[in-house]
Parts: C-alpha cells; structure tokens; sequence
C-alpha cells in the first residue's frame, strides 16, 4: 500500500504521539525523582540517536545550531515540570493541561508576529481556560501528592513545549529530525541531572523493574520525538499540534488500566472541553491565515 507524503506524515505523527503517550506511564516506574526520570530518559536515547544520526547514508552528527539549542533548554524545562507535574497529580490531568501547548503558539502569533486572531479564537481559549479549570478542580484526592500544584506545573509545560515546537519547526529547515532531535536530547540532558541534584532526588532506581523503565523512556525518546520532529519537517506546525492531542486519550486509558485512576464525570468534561478548545483556536487560527491570502492576493481597483 503506498500512501502520499503528507498521508505518511499524518501516519508516523498519530503513531509517535501514541508512543509518547506512554510517558507518564514509564515515569511513575522508574523509581527515581522526577527530574531524574527526565535525564536518565535523555541519557538512554543518546546512544541510540547518535546511531541512528551517524549510519551511512545519515546526514552525520555535524554541529548544534541554534534553534537545536534551544530547543534543549525548552525540552529540559518541558521535562522538568512535566514530570514533577506527573507525580503530584494525575496522569490524564498532567497530559491534558499540558497539551494547551495549541493555544500558547497562537498567542505567540497574535504578540509577537502580529498576527491578530479572530472573535473564534478568543471563545476557543475561554472555552479552554474553563476546560483546565474544570480538570483542576474536579481531581479527585489520592490521585498524586498534591494535585494543585501539579496540575499548575502541568499548565506552565504548555509555554515549555511550545518553545521546544517551535525551535524545532525551525532547526527542521535545515537539518534532519535524528539531527535535530539529537542535540536537543544533548543539551537537556545535563541541565536535567543539574536539577535532579540540586532538589535531591533520588537518581538511581532500585530495582531491575526500575532500570528497564529507565530504558524504556529512551526508547519511547527516540520514537516519539524523533516521529514528531520528522513530521514537523512536513507538515503545518498547528497540524501538528493538533494531531499530537491524541496524547492525552492514550494516557488516559494507560492511567485507567496501570493505575486504576478514574475520571470524575467534571474532569472528563473539562478534558473534552480543552480538546475541543485547542482545536477550534487552530481552526479559526487556519480561518485568519486563509482570509489573509485571499486578502492579498485580491486585485486592486484603480
């Protein structure tokens, strides 16, 4: 079956986003910090990626650029916050809150591009900012160590990512995903370990259950993010974001079958609302981006 480049996008996309849906899973099994988790994740991908970026017929390891750098730092915070974010509340909360990442590139647009969103727009992100409320408020207790202020660490990871998205959308112009993706990981993964010591954590797992865990966030790195970074190169950025949304679905049912965590009928309402939200603020993200051709490219009376 042969499908065209932009089909075989979508296709490697939906499956990286199902594949990084284990995430959360994995990091509430490595038995270490959070933090931690986060680098021992980088640490396991280097290998592998610099494989991958070295075979024949590669385009080689070659030097960082820029936007690879700073796609590091951004990872390394995504990271960060995103796994204390993990622990403190719910899996399905931590994914969901984090994935207004959607919202956060176009208001990125509106301020620092001047790209002026439409009356759609400021509805998708009400609709949206009362969805994460109603994910917030409805957590029920025991799931995590302090759901308040994970689900507010998971908030501030759609910013993170964001970054991350878009210095990669970049650094993809002229570089290969395994490349791209590689000294993002290279950068992150010092400033990971930095801030597992500095906090205190626990570094290594205790047990072999740990370890493969550990191995398994490498793993999961290279095929998830190497997927997405390789989509970014063919496809629309708020395509993109809209596609990874089928993250927070996976981990959903990942925490309901390894956890047994429950979605109280508050939270899934305000999961579909946020969903529902991100998607309609890329619609009418694509409204505005389409009105403006037509706008420009309209013949001018004289």
């Amino acid at each position: 079956m042969r499908f065209s480049p932009r089909a075989l996008a979508l296709i490697v996309l939906l499956l990286s986003a199902c594949v990084l849906g284990l995430a959360p899973i994995l990091v509430r099994l490595t038995e270490t910090g959070p933090a931690a988790a986060g680098f021992w994740r980088f640490a396991f991908a280097l290998p592998i990626l610099v494989l991958l970026a070295g075979r024949p017929g590669g385009e080689g390891i070659g030097r960082p650029g820029k936007c690879m750098l700073l796609a590091g730092l951004f990872f390394a915070l995504d990271l960060s916050f995103w796994h204390y974010g993990i622990v403190m509340t719910s899996v399905a909360n931590a994914t969901v809150l984090c994935n207004l990442t959607p919202v956060v590139v176009t208001l990125f647009g509106w301020f620092v591009l001047k790209e002026r969103p439409g009356p759609l727009f400021i509805v998708a992100l009400v609709v949206a900012m009362g969805g994460a409320f109603a994910m917030a408020a409805g957590a029920a207790k025991g799931q995590g160590t302090n759901p308040p202020l994970g689900d507010l660490f998971s908030l501030s990871v759609a910013l993170w990512y964001a970054g991350y998205f878009l210095a990669v959308k970049a650094a993809r112009a002229t570089a290969g995903a395994m490349r791209t993706t590689l000294w993002a990981t290279l950068v992150g993964t010092p400033l990971l370990l930095t801030v597992a010591l500095v906090l205190g954590e626990d570094i290594l797992p205790e047990t072999g259950a740990g370890w493969a865990a550990c191995i398994g966030m490498g793993v999961m790195h290279v095929a998830g993010q190497g997927g997405v970074a390789w989509a970014l190169g063919r496809l629309p950025a708020s395509l993109t974001a809209v596609t990874i949304l089928v993250q927070p679905i996976v981990v959903a049912i990942l925490g309901w079958f390894v956890f047994g965590e429950t979605l109280a009928p508050v939270q899934a309402l305000g999961g579909a609302l946020v969903l529902g939200a991100v998607v309609l603020a890329q619609v009418s993200a694509a409204r505005t981006k389409t009105g403006a051709k037509a706008e420009a490219s309209a013949p001018v009376e004289t």
